[in-house]
């Protein structure tokens, strides 16, 4: 299927690539979401006239991501977890608690965006972990899992 992209898609193109993609993904995936809408000759001419408008408003998401990205460049978040005597955690912590500590921080973070390629943090001590705040923004976090008193 062809579809035009509404915004930057990871692995796919940039904001206004007529692409073609399957079907599924498209249908499924794309359009839902409002990344993309189906290449047709009406769909096309109506991105025409307002490709200005979605450039800059893709352009002011790009800056907001990186004004967040500088306040969160030197952020440490500690979070408290029970743990045993030997340092090992009795849970983990997960995206969701990293992302919830955030907020306490004062910076609004979604758990989907708090990635964490080895899964979740199981041991006590200071752990490096990315938040991608854009497509093109990703800044490194400290956390700081400390036992629960």
């Amino acid at each position: 299927m062809q579809i035009i992209l509404m915004e930057k898609v990871v692995n796919l193109g940039q904001l206004g690539d007529v692409v073609k993609v399957k079907d599924g993904y498209a249908r499924n995936f794309l359009i839902p979401q409002g990344k993309a809408k189906r290449a047709t000759s009406n769909n096309i001419a109506a991105f025409e006239a307002r490709r200005a408008e979605l450039e800059a408003a893709e352009a002011a998401r790009l800056a907001a991501a990186q004004a967040q990205a500088e306040a969160m460049a030197d952020l440490v978040v500690t979070v408290a977890q029970k743990a045993g005597v030997d340092g090992k955690l009795f849970g983990s912590v997960t995206n969701a608690d990293i992302a919830e500590a955030l907020g306490k921080a004062g910076q609004t973070v979604e758990k989907m965006n708090v990635r964490m390629p080895d899964g979740p943090l199981k041991s006590l001590g200071e752990h490096a972990v990315t938040v991608a705040l854009h497509q093109d923004v990703v800044v490194e976090v400290k956390v700081v899992v400390v036992a629960e008193v």
